[in-house]
């Protein structure tokens, strides 16, 4: 199944720069990797935005519930699910 998720990222205003910085860097191996297993299909910045919208290709509904529980900055993100289906004037 795939779904487009669109992800904003508000970090809390008390949070060291230090702890931030790590909190990325877990996120970034965490997608990357998921990016490989072929789940994680495009990732997109929203520019101007500390924000992106990404296409997510799972098993189902739960699966893709599991990967962004599995965010490191899923604490602190607001996030926006819709589900995709083929269009039928699609070549592809």
């Amino acid at each position: 199944m795939l779904f487009q998720v669109e992800m904003i990222v508000n970090p809390p205003k008390d949070m060291s720069s230090e702890e931030f910085d790590a909190i990325k860097l877990t996120e970034k191996e965490y997608s990357q990797e998921l990016q490989k297993k072929g789940i994680w299909v495009h990732l997109w910045r929203v520019a101007g935005q500390y924000a992106n919208v990404s296409i997510f290709e799972v098993e189902d509904n739960a699966h893709l519930h599991e990967v962004l529980m599995g965010l490191p900055l899923y604490p602190y993100m607001t996030l926006s699910v819709t589900a995709l289906c083929k269009h039928p004037s699609s070549i592809k």
